[in-house]
């Protein structure tokens, strides 16, 4: 049973949590035992987690502030074993570095920073980016098939989490969005562009139909050029023996 330090403690910084969320944080109590909490971590931009919902849980001590909490992390992450007790500088395994200043937000940041790290500790694990990256596309549909998760968190269930690049960023992500609609219009218009202009291209028929009607033009410019000089000569040698016969007749 939480003593009425812990209650006072928890209750404070539900409100705090809720009237301020923190980024990339979830969290709230069980309704039957407020020393148990659930959380859910978003997968920070430009880390093999990004687009991933990790969801957790938070054991506080009936004396809390003043001794650490335990943590666990329940959904596969290729960071932490699932349903273990994660060794940190703020969970009950360093009571001695335990400071009972620290709040439920303070200590989910510093999980979610030694999650993107790579020391390794009691309850961490060793897995490839790529595995990372993949249990984070799956961390949803993991977290759906969890009844504890779709009670706490109902509205987490209704939509399908997105990078948080894309919703962090969103007045970034508009004109980028904006831009890609304009390329594809753009595409779009010279592709049927193209489309006409290939409609205007003349078909083979007509392109072999054009070249014989030249051949046949250049055949004839050839085939006349020779009768009119062969009718120049004609007349010219015409004129010229008129005028010789007609001076041989008058000598």
């Amino acid at each position: 049973m939480a003593s009425k330090a812990a209650l006072k403690r928890l209750n404070k910084e539900y409100l705090a949590m809720q009237s301020n969320p923190t980024p990339f944080i979830t969290a709230k109590p069980l309704d039957t035992n407020i020393l148990e909490w659930h959380y859910v971590l978003r997968g920070p931009p430009e880390t093999p987690y990004e687009g991933g919902e990790y969801h957790g849980r938070i054991r506080f001590p009936s004396d809390y502030p003043y001794k650490p909490p335990s943590l666990q992390m329940i959904t596969p992450s290729g960071r932490f074993q699932t349903n273990t007790n994660i060794c940190m500088s703020m969970s009950n395994f360093h009571p001695d570095t335990w400071n009972p200043a620290w709040s439920v937000s303070t200590i989910l940041n510093g999980m979610l920073s030694f999650m993107v790290e790579e020391e390794a500790t009691t309850g961490s694990i060793r897995a490839s980016t790529a595995d990372r990256k993949a249990l984070a596309r799956k961390s949803h549909k993991i977290n759906l098939a969890n009844k504890m998760f779709r009670e706490l968190f109902p509205e987490l269930c209704t939509q399908v989490p997105t990078p948080i690049t894309q919703s962090a960023s969103s007045t970034v992500a508009a004109p980028a969005l904006q831009k890609g609609t304009e390329d594809g219009n753009v595409g779009r218009n010279t592709l049927q562009n193209r489309g006409a202009g290939r409609n205007n291209v003349p078909s083979g028929a007509a392109v072999v139909a054009t070249a014989n009607n030249h051949h046949q033009a250049t055949g004839m410019w050839l085939t006349t050029l020779p009768r009119k000089w062969l009718i120049l000569f004609v007349v010219v040698a015409y004129f010229f023996a008129s005028k010789i016969i007609s001076r041989l007749l008058t000598a």
